[in-house]
């Protein structure tokens, strides 16, 4: 049971870049996501795909990769990595055309073969630095 749910959650984060209509299959109706880079939970299926598109409009050939995977029951968490080029408008930054990449981690819980809650952490300052919307720190200073 858990490799299917890995293959479930590996789907929803890899294939929507591509086919929207997983999420509609692979994501319950009382799905609630949770991500520190945004206001509000993410609700059902209509907003994990909301949500996948302001990246997708955002970031040209924005796509995920997952890189690891662990699966315990209902629950899987997994490692991935971002990347994308800047070519759109994301959160009122206009488009840069810089290339970057991001990890995050989900920890998410299944139920009958689809998403129904999930935790998100991801490097969304890193993202705002390599656009340029917030400057990097200086490196460090020895002595």
């Amino acid at each position: 049971m858990a490799t299917d749910n890995k293959e479930i959650v590996r789907q929803v984060l890899e294939d929507v870049w591509k086919d929207p209509g997983v999420v509609d299959e692979l994501v319950s109706t009382d799905y609630v996501g949770y991500d520190p880079a945004l206001p509000e939970p993410i609700r059902g299926p209509q907003g994990v795909k909301d949500n996948f598109n302001q990246y997708r409009e955002a970031f040209e050939g924005a796509h995920i990769k997952a890189k690891d995977q662990i699966g315990d029951g209902d629950s899987v968490a997994t490692r991935w990595e971002g990347r994308g080029r800047h070519t759109g408008e994301i959160m009122g930054i206009p488009p840069t055309g810089k290339d970057i990449v991001v990890e995050g981690i989900n920890l998410t819980r299944l139920k009958d073969g689809k998403l129904v809650e999930e935790w998100s952490n991801w490097d969304a300052l890193g993202m705002l630095q390599q656009i340029g919307a917030i400057p990097t720190g200086a490196p460090a200073q020895t002595r």
